[in-house]
């Protein structure tokens, strides 16, 4: 029991620590989200060129950061006549270049791991768009699209079909501070929390029960780092498939990431399994269903290459430029919960949710989150509450 207890304090501790980031990142992904409509540009989407790809990833970055619901817009995009590069484009820059991520990164692992992150998912678009003009068959595609046209009904399905974009002309401030803005706000921070508060949750249980019970000799040892190159060549082969078996997923991996790194994982390595919640053991199983058997095999081989070949040249261009980090002191916070400057933060940030989730119950937002339950999904500029004042 006093195992346990250490585990559960440590993983508490640590989602007291970053409570405040969450916040933020989620406030601005919901400001973001709230003054772009996706249907204007899925138009934008339909072939693999790069003007294409750059639309699928500005998309994404100003998208939500949940895996599972980037997955399901994927499909959606798709459907609608996106490319499939263009989609698996779009789910990658929006659960690996978003605002909450780069927050959450810089606070635990530092700023160099932040960066890291927005040179090297760029770098695995680009390389996944050069591995899918050289293998991706029509025919697969094709097959692919049928299958997709089948449709999953699903919580995630619910909040991939939502466009809470205020509507209109008008300037950015005068948008986002009128009360459809407010409210468009509104929904679109608390269904970011309900689809992804569980992989939050899951990952700093994870994080606190290896940081608790798994003792550094053996981080040491599994990454090799009693030789500096094998180390190195070992971190971003590896990193994804601890990533796979973990179950965590989106930003709830950054955590359990601190404790690898403290472990001695490769700067690569680091990079390579933050990149690897696309392809974690449920989403391979999404894809199945989404697109078939043979296309989820081949994301899974793509996406697996792609994170690993990312990892290796984020290393290198990090090593050449001087910024790979030289100690490892990623932030997995003790047991304990003190009067600072983060819970001075933390009740600041929780003031502004809790007045963000009353004005959502306020504008119908329950019948919103039970759709997300698993009720047939609708276009949210449809429903009552994305319109209410």
């Amino acid at each position: 029991m006093g195992s346990l207890w250490h585990a559960l304090a440590l993983a508490g501790a640590m989602g007291w620590e970053i409570l405040w980031a969450l916040i933020l990142g989620f406030v601005l992904s919901a400001v973001v989200q709230a003054v772009v409509r996706r249907q204007a540009i899925t138009a934008l989407l339909g072939d693999d060129s790069p003007g294409a790809l750059a639309a699928a990833s500005g998309l994404g970055v100003a998208s939500s950061s949940c895996s599972y619901a980037a997955v399901a817009l994927a499909r959606s995009l798709f459907r609608k006549g996106a490319s499939f590069t263009a989609a698996m484009a779009f789910e990658i820059a929006s659960t690996n270049l978003v605002l909450e991520l780069g927050i959450l990164l810089a606070l635990l692992l530092g700023w160099q791991f932040t960066l890291a992150e927005f040179v090297g998912g760029p770098i695995m678009i680009v390389l996944i768009a050069v591995l899918y003009r050289i293998l991706l068959r029509r025919r697969l595609v094709a097959d692919a699209l049928r299958q997709s046209e089948k449709g999953l009904a699903g919580s995630m399905e619910g909040h991939a079909a939502m466009d809470m974009s205020v509507a209109g002309g008008g300037s950015f401030l005068r948008r986002l501070t009128s009360a459809k803005g407010r409210t468009a706000i509104s929904h679109i921070f608390v269904m970011e929390w309900a689809a992804i508060w569980r992989d939050i949750a899951i990952g700093l249980l994870i994080t606190g029960a290896l940081a608790a019970w798994v003792p550094m000799e053996f981080w040491k040892n599994f990454f090799l780092t009693g030789d500096p190159l094998l180390a190195v060549l070992w971190g971003p082969l590896v990193g994804p498939l601890v990533a796979v078996v973990s179950f965590v997923c989106s930003i709830g991996n950054v955590p359990l990431a601190a404790v690898l790194w403290n472990g001695g994982i490769s700067f690569g390595g680091v990079v390579a399994f933050i990149f690897a919640d696309l392809i974690i053991l449920p989403i391979l199983n999404i894809y199945r269903k989404y697109y078939g058997l043979r296309m989820a095999a081949f994301i899974a081989g793509t996406f697996y290459l792609t994170m690993v070949i990312a990892g290796y040249l984020v290393e290198l261009i990090f090593w050449a430029l001087g910024l790979t980090p030289r100690e490892r002191a990623a932030r997995v916070v003790e047991a304990q919960v003190a009067w600072n400057y983060t819970t001075w933060l933390n009740i600041c940030f929780l003031v502004l949710a809790a007045v963000l989730v009353i004005r959502f119950f306020r504008t119908g937002g329950m019948s919103m989150l039970r759709m997300m339950g698993g009720r047939p999904a609708v276009d949210a500029s449809e429903h009552p509450g994305a319109s209410s004042t």
